[in-house]
């Protein structure tokens, strides 16, 4: 089936995630043009600098070497706004061998340019993916764009590390498919090693200067932790949760005198297994706890404006790393 009769004249795509927004919108431009016929036949304008008749012109140009016109207009709300009857009017006659493509955060099903689009064109509704989803989408995406395998397991650890935000998920694939180099499979070792060799991203420093009652030093590595990197706020309660958690497991597997080897494995704990350890010793249960549900709090007031992450989790480190001094 040739792509010019599958071809919708005008795509609303409607959605809050930007590059989920520009992934689905990938997709129906693959689906109207080659790789080669873009050259010709796509355009791409920014709302606020294309001019409504231009744009009418640019779709009811007859193709050249392309089996489509296709024209862009991401982030369109403005554009809509300001030329919203003149647009009402092109929906009602578009132009058959040209595809408009329209991406807003939201599509109001209530106005009149909606209820054409419903009889002239095709509305894409991008829906934000839930946490929980989160770690599948990652498998999909390794699978679907990489050369690597990608388990759920290390989507869950990798989703822990860099937060809730698709685009950043997916960048951090694409960084651990160049680090695992000949490998297979991206695994939670290589997820570790590259979260540990990052300088600027060091809460494992700044874990084990809490652990040791070294408040100054704890600080200090996690201001410059937030003063190096700019996503370090986005990522850091999550790699916190993360270690946390694990820790949790591990101690709960102690109480039931299962070795440290056999802990080491099912966890999947990499690099110096003795200070790994040595440092959980220093740790009770019920401490533990409280910091995985200190940490929650922080991710709820954090989305919610009630506080900002760099403050909050200077304040819980700060707290902690004096506890452990008084020990």
């Amino acid at each position: 089936m040739s792509k010019t009769k599958t071809a919708s004249p005008i795509y609303v795509i409607a959605g809050k995630d930007k590059y989920l927004v520009n992934s689905e919108c990938d997709k129906i431009i693959n689906s109207l043009l080659s790789q080669d016929e873009r050259g010709m036949g796509l355009l791409v304008y920014d709302s606020d600098k294309v001019e409504v008749s231009e744009l009418f012109d640019e779709l009811r140009t007859l193709p050249f070497l392309s089996s489509r016109r296709v024209v862009l207009v991401r982030n369109a709300e403005s554009f809509i706004t300001d030329n919203r009857a003149a647009l009402e009017k092109y929906f009602d006659s578009p132009s058959p061998s040209g595809s408009l493509i329209l991406t807003v955060p939201s599509w109001r099903s209530t106005t009149k340019l909606a209820k054409k689009l419903k009889k002239c064109g095709t509305l894409v509704n991008v829906a934000e993916l839930k946490r929980g989803s989160l770690a599948k989408y990652a498998v999909d995406y390794a699978k679907t764009n990489t050369d690597k395998k990608l388990d759920l397991a290390t989507a869950n650890l990798i989703v822990e590390l860099v937060g809730d935000e698709p685009g950043k998920i997916c960048s951090e694939i694409d960084k651990l498919c160049v680090y695992a180099d000949d490998s297979p499979a991206i695994t939670a070792k290589h997820v570790q090693e590259l979260t540990q060799n990052n300088r600027e991203f060091d809460l494992f420093a700044v874990i084990d200067s809490m652990t040791d009652g070294d408040s100054e030093k704890a600080i200090a590595k996690l201001r410059n932790m937030f003063s190096s990197d700019k996503n370090a706020a986005y990522r850091a309660v999550g790699g916190f949760a993360y270690h946390f958690r694990k820790m949790f497991e591990a101690k709960v597997m102690q109480a039931k005198r299962t070795p440290d080897a056999h802990i080491a494995q099912a966890l999947k704990i990499y690099g110096n297994r003795s200070t790994y350890f040595n440092q959980l010793r220093k740790w009770q249960l019920r401490d533990i706890s409280k910091v995985i549900q200190a940490l929650a709090r922080i991710d709820y007031q954090s989305k919610t404006g009630q506080t900002s992450v760099p403050t909050a989790i200077e304040m819980l480190v700060l707290k902690i790393s004096l506890k452990h001094r008084r020990r």
